[in-house]
Formats: C-alpha cells, sequence, structure tokens
C-alpha cells in the first residue's frame, strides 16, 4: 500500500493534533514509509465507548495512508487503571478484566485491516507483564521515572490533595513499559491517544531514550466536548457504549442526529470518512438550511454504520420514520421496535389490556384521563399511526405490534410505547 504524504496535513485539518512531539520529525517519518503505530485501549468496563471511537477511526486513518496499527488491549494496564481526577478506581477481578479484553478486541477488529502488506496486529500487554518480577520493573523501568517528573503530570497534582494509591501513581510506568516493548519486538515508533493520555505516552517516548538511546513519536488527540466545554459521550443512561447490549443502536444514531448545528461540522470531521470537500458542504447546507439538518443526518447515518453495520442502521431509520408516521410499524423488527421506544419513553402493563385514554396517561402523554380525552376529541391522538376518534377505545391483541407493542403518539412528535406483557 502507497502512503499517503498528505495524512498529517489531513489530521490536522480535522482537529484531531491536540498535542505531537517534533511536528517536523513526524512529518517525515510518516512520508518516508509504512511507520508502525500503536493505540491502546484499557478493559475498564464491558465495552469502548465514543472516546475510544476517535482512538480505533484514527487508527484506521492511519491504515489506510499506509501505515502499520498495532492495537493493544491492556490486560494488565486495565487490572490497575489509569488515575482519574475523581478518584481511586475499583479493582476488577482478573476474570473480569479478561472477559473484557476479549469483548473489546472484538469491537476493534471491524475496524482495520489484518491482511496484506501493512496488516494489524492485536496484542495484550498481560502478556510481557504478568511474568515480570518487580526487581526487575523496579531496576529496569523504575529507574528511568525522576519522581519529581511524575509528580508534575496535572491528574497527579490533582490528586495529591485528596489522596492517590501507589498503584495509580505507578501507572505511567506501565505504559510505557509497553511503549518500550513494542519498540524493542516490533519495531513500533510511534504512539497516540487521547490528550488526557499526554503524560502516560510521553513518558514512553522518554523511556525509549533513556532505556535504549532510541528515537519515537507520539501526538494526542484532543478530548470531544460540547459547545460549552462539557465532556460528550454522555446519554441519559450513561456512556455513549459501542456494545449494542448496552445502548440500543436507535440510541445511538438518535444521539449523532441530535447533535448541535454548531457542533455538526467538528464531528463530521473526528468520526466519519467523508472528504473535506463533501464536509464544507454539508457545513454549508447546516448553515444555510438548518432545518433540513443534512448534516446530522450524514453524520448518524455514517457513524452508526461504521460501529452497527449498514443493515442494523436501515433498521433504525425505517423505526424513525414508522414511529414519527412515516413508515410501516408492523414490518419493523420488534427488538427494534423496542429499543426505540424504550429510548422515547414507555410503559408496561400486563395481562388485559387497559383503554386507551388510561395508556396515554400511563406512557405520560397525558396528566390525566380528562386531557386525554380532550387530546382525542382535538384530533390529536394516535394508536399505531391511526388517528384515535373513540374517547372509549380499548385497544385488542390484534393492535399489537410484534405481539408485545402499542406505539401511541400525541400530535406530530411526540410518542411513547406501552409494552403488553402476559400474566
Amino acid at each position: 500500500m502507497s502512503i499517503d504524504p498528505g495524512l498529517l496535513d489531513d489530521l490536522e485539518w480535522r482537529g484531531l493534533l491536540a498535542h505531537t512531539t517534533d511536528r517536523d520529525a513526524l512529518r517525515s517519518a510518516l512520508s518516508e514509509g509504512s511507520v508502525r503505530f500503536y493505540v491502546g485501549f484499557d478493559p475498564t468496563a464491558p465495552s469502548l465507548h465514543m472516546g475510544n471511537l476517535v482512538q480505533i477511526l484514527t487508527a484506521r486513518r492511519l491504515q489506510l495512508a499506509g501505515h502499520t496499527p498495532y492495537a493493544l488491549v491492556g490486560g494488565a494496564t486495565g487490572m490497575i487503571g489509569d488515575p482519574k481526577d475523581s478518584g481511586e478506581r475499583t479493582l476488577n477481578s482478573l476474570d473480569t478484566v479478561k472477559s473484557w479484553v476479549a469483548k473489546v478486541r472484538t469491537q476493534i477488529e471491524p475496524f482495520l485491516m489484518f491482511e496484506g502488506p501493512n496488516a494489524a496486529t492485536m496484542v495484550d500487554n498481560y502478556d510481557w507483564t504478568a511474568s515480570l518480577s518487580t526487581i526487575d520493573f523496579l531496576r529496569d523501568i523504575g529507574k528511568h521515572f525522576p519522581v519529581n517528573r511524575m509528580l508534575g503530570r496535572e491528574t497527579v497534582k490533582r490528586r495529591l490533595e485528596s489522596g492517590i494509591s501507589f498503584t495509580e501513581f505507578s501507572y505511567v510506568l506501565l505504559q510505557s513499559m509497553d511503549f518500550l516493548n513494542l519498540y524493542r519486538d516490533h519495531g513500533v515508533t510511534l504512539q497516540f491517544g487521547g490528550s488526557d493520555q499526554w503524560g502516560n505516552i510521553t513518558g514512553g517516548v522518554e523511556l525509549i531514550r533513556r532505556a535504549d538511546g532510541g528515537h519515537a513519536h507520539a501526538f494526542a488527540t484532543p478530548l470531544i466536548t460540547k459547545a460549552d466545554g462539557t465532556k460528550y459521550g454522555k446519554t441519559e443512561g450513561g456512556a455513549l457504549w459501542l456494545d449494542p447490549q448496552m445502548l440500543s443502536p436507535y440510541a445511538f444514531y438518535q444521539f449523532w442526529l441530535n447533535i448541535e448545528d454548531s457542533q455538526v461540522v467538528e464531528m463530521l470531521k473526528t468520526f466519519t470518512f467523508f472528504s473535506r470537500e463533501e464536509i464544507e458542504e454539508f457545513g454549508r447546507q447546516t448553515e444555510e438550511k438548518p432545518f433540513l439538518r443534512a448534516g446530522q443526518k450524514a453524520l448518524a447515518e455514517h457513524v452508526t454504520s461504521l460501529v452497527h453495520g449498514a443493515e442494523e442502521t436501515a433498521h433504525v431509520q425505517a423505526a424513525a420514520a414508522a414511529l414519527f408516521g412515516g413508515g410501516d410499524l408492523f414490518a419493523l423488527s420488534v427488538d427494534t421496535l423496542g429499543a426505540a421506544l424504550r429510548e422515547a419513553g414507555s410503559a408496561t402493563v400486563s395481562g388485559e389490556i387497559p383503554p386507551y385514554v388510561d395508556l396515554m396517561v400511563d406512557a405520560g402523554l397525558a396528566k390525566g384521563r380528562g386531557e386525554a380525552r380532550r387530546t382525542i376529541a382535538e384530533g390529536g391522538a394516535y394508536l399505531n399511526n391511526v388517528r384515535v376518534e373513540d374517547a372509549d377505545l380499548v385497544p385488542t391483541s390484534a393492535d399489537l405490534v410484534g405481539g408485545a407493542w402499542l406505539v401511541l403518539r400525541r400530535g406530530k412528535k411526540t410518542f411513547a410505547g406501552v409494552e403488553v406483557t402476559p400474566t
């Protein structure tokens, strides 16, 4: 695969370079041949999330530009956890971490090519850390880390008052050792990660210099934030997980569809493989005709397809259209419909189905039966996209979509689900 000389310029245009080591040296290295690089993922949860997706897609950009990826899943570092501002992490068992390692690997694999001249390699730092003795670790790694430099790290400084364990304080040594091992055993000369990892990343660059007299490169991507500076990646239910069992594809799609106009171009640059010309055109459309939400629609479809596949994305789009009256509810899969309705808000009833007015109250579409009746009289109440005209309507089992759901809507945009379960 040929080397793309414009890679660094593209990363910069996309806003993916928050920090770098020597910029000119990095540019030269990326232009001269296929650079072996690595990016790490600690299995501190059963799934990766939005922040990790930035790194996965950046690795894919580098591989498409002709460079060779090493994706590291931290079976060892995941046992420790990088220090965070809020306090000490809960340490997970070895079995738990091993199971999360397997899940994380399967989430990364579809994004990279594992065959060809610059095929990706998956590694686990538990392989070279588990058998390392404490004496060897202190002599061969710890000797190269001045404590005053370690105390100067921003996260450590913030944690000193509230307290930080030696375990988390030493995390930088473990991650730096990863870079040294990959440098020695695989010729890896570049590491990147999120800007919150910059101290750990440069620790590895420095360790390679001190221990082997070698030269390595690094860069960091910025943290993704909202227009007000707060962190992205949080939804009502928690993190924006990539695992469909932890966050439904429908909810995932809706997150991207609801990105603010002021953020849509930035998100398109970071999370899609659209060209510069295409993204600039979406930017113009967002500015001139924001009501069309062209950028958000393209973003949601592209990212959801990358993570969950084109077929699942089509199911999600069909569900969204049907819920707002633009498609056949009965043609939807019950799983997709259920996920969409739970995301919008749903109620559950068992056994006999109550009257429609009671269902509206149960689903939160009316404050009481009187308000529900007025909504029906005004022509604003719907059951499965059909206008309800009878205030005394009682749905039957024949109305259940997928044998389990009733779809209620008030007006054009407010809908909810009622799941009917057997007694």
